[in-house]
């Protein structure tokens, strides 16, 4: 944010509590059941993947295609969702991608086959990645400056929140209606309940004030602040919303044809690297294939689903660490702290693996530090890259080059959840997580020598650094 707005910022009345905050609580529930929902798609297929696999003939092959598809959907719908949501509006943006979450998930439901299956999971992963691109900036633009963190952080807790539900849920169904050929359905169908909350939640929430404004509707952008902020902290905000209108015009001049200067194509080198080496960890292998890997390890089908489900509690508490720590300890020390300890993890499992006999002991050790992979993944590498990419690049072409480097962290998302089945019923658990290894010591090295420390510096100073140091 400028120093122009942080000024304009300051000098607003508080935020004194009262009847609008209880709205812009319920405003946050509402929205974040996108951030839900994406966790939940994302998710369920874990547990559901192996009665699909029986019910539909999958090989390892069309499995990871048809858990990837959705990825390779997220990708455009990230890219697509954003620019939609710039002409159409927030709102009307979530509202869309609501109706598109419902056609997904019924028409994954109601699959007669797998090729089926893959086209309405392509679906939904354009809502899945619409609403990664479009609910934290409408969060963001209806929040005051002294709650913005705290509520868009909210999102993606959401995520992880609804993967977590997806494994637990799975857990129940299973284990209740788990002799049933299509009890995979049953999984899936779960998800159109928050999709219509969604739906007809976002019926009475209102505009972002700030998409109001770059529209020239400055009347109805007063309108929903009143609704959000006291009266007279939303009469002065009006000229906090014009800053940030500004702001947004000058963000859009940038595009390809700035990766002409040095300086800034390095910067997107370096979000591209932070994100592809992101997924690389492979933590979503985890979250998509957790139930297989514990199977692979020795668990019953019934334990592992079971088991699984402490992945998914482990990833809220990371992330709920990481949001604690995020702010006292420097970005290049989390980073390189996280890809050591997620580097130790994946060695110990692939050893694990290796070297125990067959039975209870192993499935444990496996189980044990496949969980705390999670965790120290979810604690510190997970958020950060979010928090980097969001601090490193200027404002004339932060809109652009964060586009690029999460279209590329989607794309290297859906690379990981393609290969794994097939690496692993190739290879084995523990070359698999050798490879991981690898991936990790190169993530270190890429992190010691290229990743720069952004932590107490203004978004100003950063982009003066970046200019004499990358120039």
């Amino acid at each position: 944010m400028s120093s122009q707005v942080s000024t304009t910022g300051s000098a607003l009345p508080p935020d004194a509590p009262g009847p609008h905050s209880r709205r812009l609580g319920v405003i946050a529930v509402v929205a974040t059941f996108g951030g839900l929902l994406f966790g939940y798609d994302t998710g369920v297929i874990n547990g559901a993947l192996e009665p699909l696999k029986e019910d539909l003939s999958l090989t390892a092959f069309t499995e990871g295609f048809v858990v990837s598809i959705l990825i390779f959907g997220a990708a455009i719908g990230a890219l697509v969702g954003g620019r939609l949501s710039d002409k159409y509006g927030r709102r009307h943006n979530i509202l869309m991608l609501a109706g598109i979450f419902v056609l997904g998930t019924l028409g994954c439901v109601l699959a007669p086959s797998w090729e089926v299956l893959a086209v309405f999971r392509f679906i939904l992963g354009l809502a899945v990645g619409g609403a990664s691109a479009t609910v934290p900036v409408y969060l963001s633009e209806v929040s005051p400056f002294e709650r913005r963190g705290s509520l868009v952080t909210r999102n993606e807790v959401m995520i992880v929140s609804g993967q977590f539900a997806a494994f637990v849920i799975n857990a129940l169904i299973f284990n209740i209606w788990g002799e049933h050929d299509s009890v995979w359905r049953y999984m899936l169908l779960v998800a159109v309940l928050p999709a219509f909350a969604l739906f007809f939640g976002m019926l009475r929430m209102p505009e972002s004030p700030r998409w109001l404004v770059l529209q020239g509707r400055d009347d109805d952008a007063l309108a929903v602040l009143k609704q959000v902020r006291s009266p007279e902290r939303a009469e002065a905000e009006m000229a906090e919303v014009h800053a940030l209108a500004e702001e947004e015009k000058l963000s859009q001049t940038g595009g390809a044809a700035d990766l002409s200067v040095r300086w800034i194509r390095r910067l997107i080198y370096i979000g591209v690297g932070l994100g592809v080496f992101q997924q690389f960890t492979g933590i979503n292998s985890v979250m998509y294939y957790g139930t297989q890997l514990l199977g692979d390890a020795g668990f019953s089908s019934s334990s592992a689903i079971i088991a699984n489900t402490l992945n998914g509690l482990f990833s809220v508490l990371g992330i709920t660490v990481g949001l604690l720590i995020m702010n006292r300890i420097d970005r290049r020390t989390m980073l390189i702290a996280g890809f050591s300890l997620t580097t130790l993890f994946h060695l110990l499992v692939g050893l694990s693996a290796l070297l125990l006999p067959d039975g209870t002991a192993k499935a444990y050790f496996i189980l044990v530090f496949v969980v705390l992979f999670v965790f120290c993944m979810q604690g510190t590498i997970g958020p950060l890259v979010w928090l980097m990419l969001a601090e490193i690049f200027p404002l004339k072409i932060r809109s652009f080059a964060i586009g690029v480097c999460v279209f590329m962290l989607w794309i290297a998302n859906a690379a990981v959840a393609l290969a794994f089945p097939p690496v692993v019923d190739a290879l084995g658990i523990a070359p698999t997580f050798f490879i991981f290894v690898g991936l990790g010591i190169l993530a270190l090295v890429f992190i010691i020598t290229q990743v720069p420390e952004t932590r107490g510096q203004s978004l100003e100073e950063l982009e003066a650094r970046f200019r004499r140091e990358y120039s």
